[in-house]
């Protein structure tokens, strides 16, 4: 069942929600970068020319290339096709059968996973769910991680509420991550700043990797 088109809109911007809580610096010795679910049954339904897509997909692919060069781990989620009902349970409730083998769960072609990218097999919103990534952060010695990706008000959100619930200190990128409107993509925005994660921009997380010495 495929994904209903999602309209195009106008990235909302940090500056129009609520101010961060927390003054965190991205550290390319602590961090790694989540790329959430970034798969062509997820992103068929952007126009690919039209925002938010046209940005969020160019700043992603600029955020790991950045964290290639400055040895930050890249991590993608990616959900399985053809799952069977029970491991798909109730998300069918609301979702249906989700994504088939195949294309549909191919990442972008602008964003193929690399050699040294590890790939996280994802069953739930949150990143964290019945997956390994809490011991794969701790086996690169992270605590932080850099959230992009699809979509913003379900999955980047809960992942990044579960980090913080791990000392795992989130940075939510607002114009590397997408949602179904403005409005829903907004308020991820808002609670995350509010209570779990510092809300950046890819051109401030840029500045931060970009600056940090690198052990």
């Amino acid at each position: 069942m495929a994904i209903p088109d999602i309209a195009p809109y106008e990235l909302p911007s940090p500056a129009t929600v609520c101010p961060n809580r927390v003054s965190w610096d991205a550290d390319p010795a602590r961090a790694a970068l989540l790329i959430h679910d970034m798969q062509n049954y997820f992103i068929d339904a952007y126009t690919l020319a039209a925002e938010p897509m046209r940005t969020v997909l160019s700043n992603i692919v600029a955020i790991r290339d950045l964290c290639n060069q400055r040895g930050v781990p890249v991590i993608f989620t990616m959900q399985p096709g053809d799952q069977h009902p029970s491991r798909r349970g109730i998300l069918a409730d609301f979702w249906g059968p989700g994504l088939t083998n195949g294309r549909d769960t191919e990442v972008v072609e602008a964003l193929h996973p690399g050699s040294s990218d590890i790939q996280v097999t994802k069953w739930r919103y949150s990143a964290f769910q019945r997956t390994d990534l809490r011991q794969l952060l701790s086996h690169h010695g992270r605590d932080q991680l850099i959230i992009t990706g699809v979509y913003a008000h379900m999955g980047c959100l809960l992942s990044a509420a579960e980090a913080f619930m791990s000392d795992v200190q989130p940075f939510f990128v607002a114009d590397a991550t997408a949602d179904f409107t403005r409005d829903e993509h907004a308020m991820a925005l808002d609670y995350a700043a509010k209570r779990c994660s510092s809300v950046v921009t890819t051109a401030s997380l840029t500045a931060s990797l970009t600056r940090a010495r690198v052990a």
